[in-house]
């Protein structure tokens, strides 16, 4: 036990990779409304919105007016996805904090995904992380796809590797294993996580794990037993992929942050105050939450309170 990190970051991307996945489209001001609620609960690192084309993801298509209406927190980080210099460019007008670029470790998710190869993906990201960086603003990268693939199968822990060398070598400062399809097992998780980080020290590796077969808690303990101690969490288990069928949502932020109270693992977290916000969120959707976790808080509170 001793081995485990004594404290957490954990990363909400509710707001952007959560809702970037509903349907239906959600008002800027629940947007707002939930980051401010996610940094009221102890959120030190935020996920705000992406700076896509309202073409390929409309609900993303309010992220300048997201930006402008966060009342910003001292001691918070607001990232933003950038997948091209277009997206940068319209992004540093709003002044995050850090932008997120993404590979993914499978040649047919990437050509799906960014109807780009790895390589290319990456030769594409160059120049935004050049002028990020240029900028002043820390940069993200994601490896998608890196335990397994909706198209190919299973990935090898080569292919991570792959990416995060490409990623290291045009200045990407900080990467995150992401299990997109949430097929992932501790042993698989800990092979592909061990790639990272051969380029990456363990400050700057994070995993990010969909809980799409019901192992991501178990994921992101097998982590910490490699000592990392930075992981992406979506708020009320939003999220999916439009990409991957039957993919559900990230980790609930409310089922890590359970886990770490019991290790006795700091997170700067309050859990009610978190399972407030996810509630506000899913309310807005007209839904339970998906964390199991805020469903069991919520149960136990007094009917009034609910």
């Amino acid at each position: 036990m001793s081995s485990l990190p004594s404290r957490v970051t954990i990363v909400d991307v509710g707001p952007r990779d959560g809702l970037q996945n509903e349907k239906q489209p959600v008002d800027t001001v629940h947007k707002i409304e939930l980051v401010h609620r996610l940094q009221a609960a102890g959120l030190r690192e935020i996920e705000a919105t992406s700076f896509v084309s309202p073409k390929w993801v409309p609900q993303m298509a309010d992220n300048a007016a997201v930006m402008a209406g966060i009342e910003r927190k001292p001691g918070v980080r607001y990232s933003v996805l950038t997948p091209n210099m277009k997206g940068f460019e319209a992004a540093a007008a709003a002044r995050p904090d850090e932008i997120v670029v993404f590979g993914a470790a499978s040649e047919a998710f990437s050509q799906r995904n960014i109807n780009c190869s790895i390589a290319e993906s990456i030769e594409r990201f160059a120049p935004v992380v050049e002028a990020a960086r240029a900028a002043g603003i820390k940069v993200r990268g994601a490896i998608s796809c890196s335990v397994g693939c909706p198209y190919e199968g299973d990935v090898h822990p080569d292919r991570v590797e792959l990416v995060a060398r490409l990623m290291k070598e045009i200045g990407v400062q900080h990467v995150g294993v992401a299990d997109t399809i949430g097929v992932g097992t501790p042993r698989r998780v800990q092979a592909a996580m061990e790639r990272a980080l051969r380029h990456y020290p363990l400050p700057e590796v994070s995993g990010h794990f969909h809980d799409t077969y019901g192992q991501a808690v178990g994921n992101v303990y097998a982590c910490l037993e490699m000592g990392v101690a930075t992981f992406d969490a979506s708020v009320a288990g939003l999220g999916g992929c439009p990409y991957a069928k039957g993919a559900t949502g990230n980790v609930a932020t409310e089922d890590v942050v359970f886990l770490m109270q019991g290790l006795g693992i700091e997170t700067g977290i309050d859990l009610d105050k978190l399972v407030d916000a996810g509630r506000f969120i899913s309310d807005v959707l007209g839904r339970k939450p998906v964390s199991r976790v805020a469903n069991a808080v919520l149960a136990k509170r007094p009917a009034a309170a609910v």
